[in-house]
């Protein structure tokens, strides 16, 4: 990312006479506003400005939450947070005239330290962990996601059904398709690039009006960033042609869900790839490796996977936070949406994808952790598998098992294979007991689990509280 001096904004913003800022919470929502240039000048000289914690005490539809949680309540009064502004991730929204776009991470206003719950500080603390053993986090994002010919108030008509997905049918990979809608497929890509947001692939998926996004890797910072960009820019240009990108795990039974398919790698300070096995091993594969599938990865790396395998089931709810993303999960083999600790060489099937030699090149080598939907936090989500991973790594972890290839869907019945959470509410109690590795200070810590989980446990609460269309229709008359 490029760095910026107060003056070397100063001089960019000459013309200008406001500026969008812009944070995020714990749903991955972008919650911001306008500043004028004087008020936002003023607060990059000083220490931040204030920003109302409410943005950390509601949910995604502005509900405050059940109970009350530690960053913002009644007895605190809904106290501000300092925002401070990263100069960083100075950029021109070219939707919207071109205007100033910077980000925000949110401090503790009594400690200045990072908020225990902002994504950006989480991920931001994780990352400096991992760079003080002399390491790098590198990330990946792709996104699935339904496509509907709606407005925001065309579907509040509807009662959000009936809805007219952009194109009918089943049509991945498509050349035919995208061109019904030609001025919105390339707009996103072509605003996207505009927004300092690359794209590595952008192509369409299996699904009625399904397409897929696959934004450049990069430092997992840089990642995080894009990827909640990235949905800002989709939803932003779908307004403008009468387009409601959905990134919800599951909109429709009997269909595949929106995967949040994210890859990891770690390089040193010379920009190598640790995952990556050396030229000699190349040739029959590297001696020590716990079986053929990991023989293409370094020993750091299948440390790193043994973390991630140890720990995923303990921090379910960052990776896989709502409670319609356990739907994708649950019989999810259907349309390889994985549901168990599994790992596996370039397999769709499994929960990690090993990416390594001979399928790609060693200093493409990475793992793509399949668990995660579109509506997942990435900031929350990369933290959990850098922290999993690095912790893998320092206990020098073995692989709890043989790769996916080795076994059999008796396996997951015998208990063989450990199988993931199936439901929000199950994740959560889960990530929230005392023993929970999530809660290890160097994993996500007590005042995340505590507070996050406390997020969780409220959406679960709604859940519970509601009564489905389906429940109507299947009880209404006959019960």
């Amino acid at each position: 990312m490029p760095t910026y001096t107060v003056a070397d904004i100063e001089k960019a913003l000459s013309e200008d006479n406001k500026v969008k800022v812009a944070g995020v919470d714990v749903d991955g929502v972008l919650r911001g506003k306008f500043m004028s240039k004087e008020k936002f000048l003023s607060a990059v000289k000083t220490d931040g400005f204030g920003f109302c914690s409410v943005i950390f005490g509601w949910d995604l539809h502005d509900t405050v939450y059940s109970r009350e949680l530690l960053v913002s309540n009644k007895a605190n009064g809904y106290r501000d947070i300092i925002a401070v502004i990263d100069l960083s991730s100075f950029r021109r929204i070219p939707w919207e005239n071109d205007v100033p776009f910077f980000l925000l991470s949110f401090l503790d206003p009594d400690t200045k330290e990072p908020l225990c719950v902002d994504p950006r500080g989480v991920l931001r603390v994780i990352t400096e962990r991992v760079r003080e053993i002399g390491y790098e986090c590198y990330s990946g994002v792709e996104y699935e996601f339904f496509n509907f010919k709606e407005t925001a108030q065309s579907i509040v008509n509807k009662n959000f059904t009936n809805l007219n997905p952009l194109t009918p049918g089943m049509h991945g990979y498509s050349l035919l398709r995208t061109q019904l809608n030609n001025d919105y497929f390339h707009d996103l890509f072509d605003q996207s690039l505009a927004f300092k947001v690359p794209i590595e692939g952008h192509h369409t998926e299996t699904g009625p009006g399904v397409l897929e996004t696959a934004l450049a890797y990069t430092n997992t910072m840089q990642m995080a960033d894009n990827a909640i960009l990235f949905k800002y820019t989709a939803k932003s240009v779908g307004m403008k042609h009468g387009v409601i990108p959905s990134f919800m795990a599951k909109p429709w039974s009997g269909l595949p869900g929106c995967s949040g398919h994210t890859h990891a790698s770690l390089r040193d300070k010379d920009g190598r790839n640790i995952f990556a096995v050396t030229d000699e091993e190349l040739k029959s594969g590297r001696a020590g490796a716990a079986n053929d599938d990991t023989k293409f990865i370094s020993q750091e790396a299948e440390w790193f996977l043994a973390g991630i395998l140890d720990g995923i089931a303990d921090v379910m709810p960052a990776i896989v936070p709502t409670i319609n993303g356990y739907k994708r999960l649950v019989g999810g083999e259907t349309f390889w949406a994985p549901n168990a600790v599994t790992y596996g060489y370039d397999s769709r099937a499994a929960s990690i994808r090993i990416i390594s030699h001979p399928s790609c090149p060693p200093a493409a080598t990475r793992f793509e952790i399949r668990v995660p939907g579109a509506d997942m936090n990435p900031y929350f989500t990369q933290s959990a598998i850098f922290a999993l991973g690095l912790r893998g790594i320092k206990k020098k972890l073995a692989l709890p098992g043989p790769p996916i290839s080795q076994l059999t869907a008796e396996d997951k019945k015998n208990g063989k294979v450990q199988m993931l959470p199936t439901s929000l509410e199950a994740a959560t109690i889960r990530m929230m007991r005392s023993e929970s590795i999530a809660r290890e200070a160097e994993v996500l810590g007590d005042a995340f689990v505590d507070h996050f989980g406390g997020t969780r446990e409220h959406e679960v609460k709604l859940w519970n509280e509601a009564v489905t269309n389906w429940e109507v229709e299947r009880y209404l008359e006959l019960a």
